[in-house]
């Protein structure tokens, strides 16, 4: 065996240390093998023992050694541990997404298939006597569809070259993007009502959806400087269907920031959270202020509190005034698998333009299971 490292030199020969560089030759090139001829594998030649093939393929799409992060040519289409970890981080970035179902769908549209048993389906057993009725089971399906949405933006080459954090803004930018990407897509969820332009209009939303079709329950309320009081409470969960009240521990109310608020206010909760703070570090008036003043007390993120038994969410992009009882599972998100992102440099304007494709939607399972109030509407 031998080891060697020749240089390229001009020349005709074509052989390795010859006059013409060689095909697998470089400058300063490595080849390890034996001399006994072409054939044997380990030679020059074939360069077995080191794993080589005919060509340097730095930005070729295709083939054993191509360089294609972003999965099939051309395409940009993340592979699958990639578009996971893509709608995790987005996910991460929601509040009312996170309390839900979430399905990664393999086509643009799903059926989601639904059983139900009803209610009151036990009968009187007499003795000695045959008569009965069967209860059936009621199938039916729930079809998902997805819609595709994109994200455009751009930095330019001197803000990479300029900026204290160097290459790493670029990966900054986009962790920030996709956390903006995941806000917006919890908006159009939640706001998005199918016509006005340009945001809105995606897509109908959760909300939209159920007041259109009807299915859902309202509850007649009256709420004055934003009172949300334990009848006004007790009157959304009195207007959802007995047979899912059964379920109580189940059930959850999703406000806006300013309902909760009203929510805190009016039914003790606020009183309790103090009392239970100071009463773990003494009900004296410098610990009183103290709490007063921050300590003890949770900053950041979507708050959660608890009325007559059932848990109450706070949900930053609902609208003012609107609340809404149902089971978290309830409501359905559907991500299509192939997320698409693609980078591309513009010369003309010494630019890295991003752009980035999902596919979306969402979806109430049962619409039954909603009971509804809007203190705006009903003003």
């Amino acid at each position: 065996m031998s080891e060697e490292i020749k240089k390229n030199q001009p020349g005709e020969s074509g052989e390795l240390g010859g006059t013409t560089p060689g095909l697998y030759q470089g400058q300063g090139a490595f080849a390890s093998g034996s001399e006994a001829g072409s054939n044997i594998p380990g030679n020059y030649t074939d360069g077995g023992a080191l794993g080589n093939i005919p060509n340097a393929n730095l930005g070729v799409t295709t083939g054993p050694n191509a360089v294609n992060p972003s999965g099939d040519a051309a395409s940009g289409i993340l592979r699958p541990e990639q578009a996971r970890r893509f709608i995790d981080y987005v996910w991460d970035a929601t509040v009312l997404a996170q309390d839900g179902r979430r399905v990664t769908m393999r086509a643009n549209t799903m059926e989601l298939e639904k059983i139900n048993v009803g209610e009151r389906v036990i009968r009187a057993a007499a003795q000695a006597v045959g008569n009965y009725t069967n209860t059936g089971a009621t199938f039916s399906k729930v079809e998902l569809t997805t819609k595709k949405i994109r994200l455009d933006w751009e930095v330019s080459a001197e803000a990479l070259e300029d900026n204290v954090e160097g290459g790493a803004l670029e990966d900054h930018l986009v962790r920030l993007m996709t956390n903006a990407f995941a806000n917006d897509i919890e908006d159009l969820a939640i706001n998005g009502d199918g016509a006005t332009a340009p945001f809105l209009s995606i897509m109908p939303g959760f909300i939209k959806k159920h007041k259109d079709n009807g299915d859902s329950h309202e509850a007649a309320i009256t709420v004055a400087d934003n009172a949300w009081t334990p009848a006004v409470m007790q009157d959304i969960i009195l207007a959802m269907p007995r047979k899912y009240r059964a379920l109580k521990n189940n059930l959850k109310f999703y406000v806006g920031t300013d309902a909760f608020a009203g929510i805190v206010k009016n039914n003790g909760t606020l009183s309790d959270a103090i009392a239970e703070a100071l009463g773990k570090n003494g009900n004296t008036s410098a610990n009183t202020q103290s709490y007063l003043d921050g300590a003890g007390q949770t900053f950041g993120g979507a708050r959660t509190t608890r009325v007559l038994g059932i848990d109450v969410q706070e949900v930053p992009y609902y609208p003012a005034g609107y609340v809404d009882l149902t089971f978290p599972q309830n409501r359905v998100w559907g991500f299509q698998r192939d997320i698409i992102v693609n980078r591309e440099y513009v010369a003309k304007k010494d630019t890295i333009e991003y752009t980035v494709f999902v596919r979306f939607g969402i979806q109430w399972e049962e619409e039954d299971a909603i009971a509804w109030a809007d203190s705006a509407a009903d003003a």
